[in-house]
């Protein structure tokens, strides 16, 4: 009597197999066939990009609690890739930046870190994943697998990734580093920094949100003006978040800008992470 695909899978499951349950996620054909004694795979139904060995430099992979914007507080797994076309003076990951290092990961590799941690929503953040050659092919293998895709980027490179929130956070002046490093990154990131058009074309992804990274009261003017320039973008997509990597540090600003934010209808963006952990790694 011949077992059925679902029960076949229990004993020779396809390598290929997205969902493990005898078919393929991505056709909803069978991943496996009967030839003649046994169910035997039906082929290989990676992407095009897995079958060329698609390579991400990653920094790390964990899990922790996503700390900030739409979705904080909500138990997720991060991949940060490693690597920036910015060097924000205050960045608090200069280890994909300033400093980048990190390892070359198969897109299976990072699937299966993934798959080993008990969510389904993933965040993919850097540096800027979008510089990342095969970041598209992560993302479609991440929607395949089933999960909630959040993107972070900075908006200035776009790339037709495929997620469900895309998480923007144009750079202000107050991230342009005059003085570190003899300055030698500062008329580079000044120039590359806001990207108008990569912006709007993010917007139109399932949903979105516009991080801004508030040092003091002048930058709100900032804001108003990229807001403008973008045009159309509904006060409750714009969250507003302290810069800082120590609670003083956040605290110190913290109720101006929460002040700010009930005044025009803005969201305040906290930063869960460093309230729970500090500023550490894998957080």
């Amino acid at each position: 009597m011949r077992p059925s695909p679902n029960r076949a899978s229990k004993l020779l499951r396809n390598p290929y197999s997205r969902c493990g349950t005898g078919t393929r996620k991505r056709t909803g054909k069978p991943a496996c066939r009967w030839r003649g004694r046994g169910w035997k795979p039906a082929g290989d139904c990676r992407s095009a990009g897995e079958r060329r060995g698609a390579i991400v430099r990653i920094s790390e992979i964990f899990h922790s609690i996503q700390g900030e914007g739409k979705l904080a507080g909500i138990p997720s797994a991060f991949i940060r890739s490693s690597g920036c076309n910015l060097r924000c003076v205050w960045c608090d990951t200069p280890y994909t930046s300033w400093e980048p290092e990190g390892m070359d990961r198969s897109i299976s590799q990072i699937a299966d870190d993934v798959a080993g941690f008990p969510t389904k929503h993933v965040v993919l953040t850097g540096g800027e994943p979008m510089i990342a050659p095969d970041v598209v092919e992560l993302t479609r293998r991440l929607k395949t697998d089933g999960y909630h895709v959040t993107i972070e980027t900075a908006g200035t490179v776009f790339e037709p990734v495929e997620c469900d929130l895309a998480s923007i956070s144009p750079k202000l002046a107050n991230s342009t580093p005059w003085r570190r490093d003899g300055g030698r990154w500062a008329k580079r990131h000044e120039e590359r920094r806001t990207n108008i058009d990569v912006i709007r074309r993010f917007m139109q992804c399932p949903d979105y949100q516009l991080k801004f990274v508030v040092e003091q009261p002048a930058d709100v003017d900032e804001i108003d003006e990229v807001l403008a320039e973008i045009g159309d973008v509904p006060a409750s997509n714009v969250l507003l978040m302290p810069q800082g990597v120590t609670t003083e540090d956040l605290r110190s600003r913290e109720a101006w800008i929460a002040e700010t934010c009930k005044e025009r209808g803005f969201r305040y963006c906290p930063r869960l992470q460093i309230a729970l952990y500090g500023n550490r790694r894998g957080t």
